[in-house]
């Protein structure tokens, strides 16, 4: 079993830097992210949202049933601001806005971004130069759809680095990384964020990255 490594503690909750390729839900190789924690703490901890398997970065976990509540609320009543980086390679058809549309389910597990705006999966984000061929994205998505931020890439022809399922460029791993979580909890702010892997295209970033 991996060690999982934990970049804020709370009373009420942890941040886990999640690693590329654990899993939320138990395969035949692992168990959830969750339950891999729990063991390793000797705690009973909740899970208060989800990251692809795929994806590395903040991943929220409460540590009670009430916080467990109280923030899996924040993320259903978009009270939650998350910020992603990912990286890509190609000239995107735009470098900053919004990708708006509806999201259809195709074979195999795959989505779509559809023209349509009846109930749109919604995300901002702006994008810089990160070094010839590739950019960086920070993108902050507005609704929690699944695949959402990979799915919005590739809808503006830049899929991420790794991301086979949606074309990306070829990589050992996904260039999505959930790099910040802003919120409200008991009257408090917090503002909590996880330094992206050393890795790869990652490696190229710079050291501050601005947010909107």
């Amino acid at each position: 079993m991996r060690e999982l490594s934990i970049v804020f503690r709370h009373p009420d909750f942890y941040v886990l830097d999640k690693p590329s390729g654990a899993p939320m839900h138990a395969n035949d190789n692992e168990l959830g992210v969750v339950h891999q924690l729990s063991e390793q703490l000797g705690e009973t901890l909740w899970p208060v949202h989800r990251l692809d398997t795929p994806t590395s970065g903040a991943l929220l976990i409460a540590r009670n049933h009430s916080a467990a509540a109280a923030l899996s609320g924040l993320f259903a009543e978009r009270k939650m601001q998350k910020f992603y980086i990912a990286i890509s390679a190609g000239k995107p058809k735009k470098k900053q806005g919004l990708i708006s549309g509806d999201m259809d389910k195709v074979r195999r597990g795959n989505w779509r971004l559809l023209h349509s705006q009846d109930n749109p999966a919604q995300t901002r984000f702006m994008s810089y130069s990160l070094k010839p061929g590739y950019r960086y994205y920070v993108l902050k998505p507005i609704t929690g759809r699944t695949h959402q931020l990979r799915v919005a890439l590739k809808s503006i022809g830049v899929p991420i680095c790794g991301d086979d399922r949606y074309g990306g460029e070829v990589a050992k791993h996904l260039h999505l990384h959930a790099w910040k979580l802003q919120f409200e909890h008991n009257g408090e702010h917090f503002d909590i964020t996880v330094s992206w892997p050393s890795y790869e295209h990652f490696a190229d970033l710079p050291e501050m990255i601005e947010t909107f």
